[in-house]
């Protein structure tokens, strides 16, 4: 009887044990389940509120990932529970890249005028007709800096798009020029604008050339 009954005190033990792991198994699925519904909540959002609350929305994330990755550990390489995780992780990262190219572009737009105001400084109205009516002797000298200086500081930042508009703009900012010329510009000061574009056009072209085959290699991999 003895004998008997430390058998089935054993059997209960494992029986115990087994049953404490299966538990703790299923607390594991149950968080990397909080963890993928979060994500697809996030994902289901308006990309505006997204964007709006993101600090809270990554915050959250955080926790609850670093809880996920701690499940996977007590389920003992599930790979079924790995994939959900990792693709999960890839939807996230999707969604955060999508959320910080948003306030980025609501940064620009806040500030104005955007690329032409970083070149040309705040207040310095562009146009439409890019006129730079604004631009006379006396200070487009220190104009042709600037957008010289910004553009060699942030030309690896520019797209395609951003380099047409810089083209244009510095195309209508020499026509300007011819016109100030006229009004008195000093000998001086068109002698250092001149060795301004003479830095600025080979660099242009650079940045030119290699974001046009960026992006001829960018619509070749979206091909295949």
């Amino acid at each position: 009887m003895k004998r008997f009954n430390l058998a089935l005190g054993a059997v209960l033990i494992a029986a115990g044990f087994t049953s404490c792991k299966d538990e703790k198994k299923e607390m594991a699925k149950t968080e990397v389940d909080h963890y993928v519904v979060y994500v697809d909540s996030i994902n289901d959002l308006d990309a505006a509120e997204r964007a709006a609350n993101w600090a809270a929305i990554d915050a959250e994330y955080q926790r609850r990932v670093t809880e996920a990755e701690a499940a996977l550990a007590a389920l003992e390489n599930d790979a079924d529970a790995q994939k959900r995780v990792n693709d999960s992780k890839a939807k996230y990262d999707g969604v955060k890249a999508q959320a910080e190219t948003q306030a980025k572009a609501e940064a620009v737009a806040a500030s104005g005028n955007g690329l032409a105001d970083t070149l040309f400084g705040p207040g310095n109205v562009v146009g439409n007709d890019m006129t730079f009516a604004w631009v006379n002797k006396d200070n487009i000298l220190s104009v042709y800096q600037k957008f010289y200086e910004t553009f060699d500081a942030e030309k690896n930042e520019y797209t395609r798009q951003d380099l047409d508009k810089v083209k244009a703009w510095y195309e209508a900012l020499d026509a300007r020029k011819n016109t100030v010329e006229k009004e008195g510009l000093s000998a001086d000061d068109n002698r250092k604008i001149a060795g301004i574009k003479l830095k600025f056009a080979p660099k242009f072209r650079w940045e030119r050339m290699t974001a046009k085959g960026e992006e001829n290699q960018d619509a070749k991999d979206k091909a295949n």
